[in-house]
């Protein structure tokens, strides 16, 4: 009887009656900190306006303190404000039904990086991770009236100069640009849980940020609340769908409440549980099946489905807290079966049951201040993927985990992710410290992204094991170092992550590091043995300065990175250049330029198949059918070798900045031959 009442108030308080009901609304009671904000360098007087979410080295421009940072060279002239402290502050009055809820704290969604925060004064957190959510209980300290939030961000150059000194040797970080940070050689990059490609890459600028570059909010709430909701996919076929919600309740004390699982849409509750909550944090499971459930498909084998379901928490009837949570029922996997001949391993994603070749490119961030993109800029980033007939992107680990509305788009248009850690082409430290702080990182994330049906795998990193086995870099360090180097290594991405992954996404599969042929690959001598197993990053073509026909004989068993630089189209050109400025050899096109090769392979390569450009504009359609055509050769090469490759993912599909670069669309969006090419290929 108690149960049909529950179900009853519940269907009331989701408004399938008309009636009165106490639950009616969470009582959770959320505040955004968005508007009002300053910063200022350390040490001087004078305060500015700030954006928040922003960064320091957008605030300044914003507030005419420096130039465009992407026009010309000016780059070079704005490094000395990685070496500088900043401060934020805002002063606001909380809402009165805040003030009464037993329970407060403030959310920090993204600090960039190393922060101390204070309210009204008093230091409630430590930030030290980019990637990684803070949370502090604010209960004692918020006032009626006026209240401060101070934040003092420490120069990330400064800190990460002492953990360098602290390691006793420096550790690889091949694409970390301290010489234009004026650093010399010392990278630092590595000790830093901060988005890698800040410090520059073979694409992007150096532009070390600091600054609150994810929303911030006050909550308050008062017996309990619902922290998370996880909608774990246990079985899924056609018939049938057997999942279990995992319902984490944060409560203020023991009591006795009720937990619920339903169908947001059709107002169905599928399922119940009685709880006596404990004071902390509970986790409950909730058994579900659906009959004949709406599946999830990539884009281009069937429609994607998804379900909002509803978890809610209450006690009487009265709803204290409720979250809902969109995903989509389908069963995805890494089929890794050794072939008849014993000579090698297939590497194939099934969805459904349906073995799926991948197409797509590779994903970095859409530019290289991170506040800058907008919910448009990033339907319009995977719209271009869906519409060039991509199914797959491979989020790169040398950027970030993204906000949760570009989860949200490849939900909608059926994009699935191949999903690094942030770890690229260095080797990190291994201490406790380290390694604790990556593994809360981690687990932040598997629990925010898990529900994301788009998500097909987790990778430890991009190029590090072949980066250590293949580019020198045990040349640098004697036995004692590689031994602990190479520990810090097998701890981090062979031990810790798959571990977080097994035990926050049950079921996800779980790479290594790509390209890697896996771990039992010992014949490290075999010719070509990395067409056999795993995946590839096939660069001959480009750094190797091979003929594009190389692409049609050098196919692996899923090709998840090759390309061919091209510059942008003339107008973008424009928007960073003067008229002197466009030409390939002039000083600021060789600056925008990060590829050791430079721009002068283009031409090499320009002259091994075409006749010479009559001018710029003539160099660039050049350039840009030269990729089309060299690219969209590899493409179709791994199609037809389908079922010995199934993946198909070129470098790249977008830029940070106004560059030359391997995408096939540039900073603006605006498409490049070769996205062509990708939809017709």
């Amino acid at each position: 009887m108690r149960r049909i009442y529950f179900i009853i108030t519940l269907l009331a308080c989701m408004g399938m009656f008309i009636t009165s009901c106490t639950g009616k609304g969470k009582q959770i009671v959320t505040k955004e900190l968005s508007g009002g904000w300053e910063f200022r360098q350390a040490g001087t007087e004078k305060w500015f306006p700030a954006e928040v979410p922003g960064c320091v080295h957008t605030d300044l421009l914003n507030n005419k303190q420096i130039e465009d940072p992407f026009y010309r060279m000016n780059e070079k002239d704005l490094q000395w404000i990685d070496k500088k402290d900043w401060e934020y502050r805002v002063v606001f009055t909380p809402d009165g039904s805040l003030l009464k809820k037993k329970h407060k704290e403030i959310v920090f969604r993204g600090l960039d990086t190393y922060a101390d925060v204070y309210l009204n004064d008093s230091l409630i957190l430590k930030a030290e991770n980019m990637f990684r959510e803070w949370k502090a209980d604010i209960s004692g300290l918020l006032k009626k009236g006026s209240n401060e939030i101070r934040i003092y961000f420490h120069s990330p150059i400064k800190i990460g100069l002492e953990k360098l000194e602290k390691n006793g040797y420096p550790l690889p970080a091949a694409n970390d640009y301290s010489e234009i940070g004026g650093m010399g050689d010392k990278r630092v990059s590595i000790f830093i849980r901060k988005a890698p490609y800040h410090f520059g890459w073979d694409w992007g600028p150096r532009f070390v940020t600091s600054g609150i570059w994810r929303p911030v909010e006050l909550q308050g709430w008062d017996e309990a609340r619902m922290e998370d909701l996880f909608i774990r996919q246990d079985h899924i076929t056609r018939k049938q769908a057997e999942i279990t919600a995992l319902v984490t309740v944060y409560s203020e004390t023991d009591m006795p409440a009720m937990l619920s699982i339903s169908d947001n849409d059709l107002k169905q509750v599928l399922g119940t549980r009685e709880v006596q909550l404990k004071k902390g944090y509970n986790t409950f499971d909730i058994p579900v099946k659906i009959s004949n459930p709406r599946l999830w498909w990539s884009h281009g084998l069937g429609e994607q489905k998804l379900y909002t379901f509803r978890g809610s928490l209450m006690t009487g009837n009265t709803l204290l807290d409720s979250r809902l949570v969109k995903t989509g029922l389908r069963d995805i996997k890494l089929v890794r079966k050794k072939d008849p001949d014993g000579q090698g391993e297939s590497f194939y994603f099934q969805l459904n049951g349906v073995p799926v070749f991948m197409k797509g490119a590779n994903y970095i961030p859409n530019d290289a201040f991170l506040p800058r993109v907008t919910p448009e800029k990033y339907e319009d980033v995977v719209k271009r993927a869906a519409d060039a007939n991509m199914n797959m992107l491979r989020v790169w680990g040398g950027g970030i985990y993204e906000n949760d509305e570009f989860y949200d788009l490849c939900d909608k248009y059926g994009i699935l992710l191949w999903h690094d850690f942030m770890f690229a082409c260095s080797m990190y430290p291994g201490d406790n410290e380290f390694l604790e702080n990556v593994r809360n990182e981690a687990i932040q994330n598997m629990v925010r992204l898990r529900n994301h049906p788009s998500i097909a795998l987790w990778c430890g990193n991009n190029e590090i094991e072949t980066a250590w086995r293949n580019w020198g870099w045990q040349n640098l360090y004697n036995e004692e170092q590689k031994k602990e180097i190479w520990k810090a290594y097998d701890t981090l991405f062979h031990k810790l992550l798959p571990s977080v992954v097994n035990e926050y996404a049950p079921g996800m599969a779980y790479w290594w590091s790509s390209p890697t042929q896996g771990l039992n690959v010992t014949d490290y001598n075999r010719p070509n043995r990395e067409l056999y197993s795993g995946d590839v990053h096939m660069w001959s073509v480009w750094h190797g300065k091979q003929p594009f026909s190389l692409y049609e004989k050098y196919i692996g068993r899923f090709m998840s990175e090759y390309g061919f630089q091209s510059f942008p189209e003339i107008k973008t050109i424009e928007s960073f250049t003067l008229p002197e400025d466009r030409d390939i050899t002039s000083e600021v096109l060789n600056w925008h330029q990060r590829s050791a090769p430079g721009n002068m392979l283009i031409k090499t390569y320009l002259d091994m198949y075409y006749k010479p450009a009559l001018n710029f504009e003539h160099f660039l359609y050049l350039n840009h059918v030269l990729q089309a055509e060299g690219v969209s050769l590899a493409m179709e090469a791994h199609r037809r070798a389908m079922s010995w490759c199934m993946g198909s993912l070129y470098w790249q599909i977008n830029d940070c900045w106004q560059a030359p670069s391997w995408s096939s669309t540039d900073y603006f969006g605006r498409w490049k031959a070769l996205h062509y090419y990708a939809r017709r290929a």
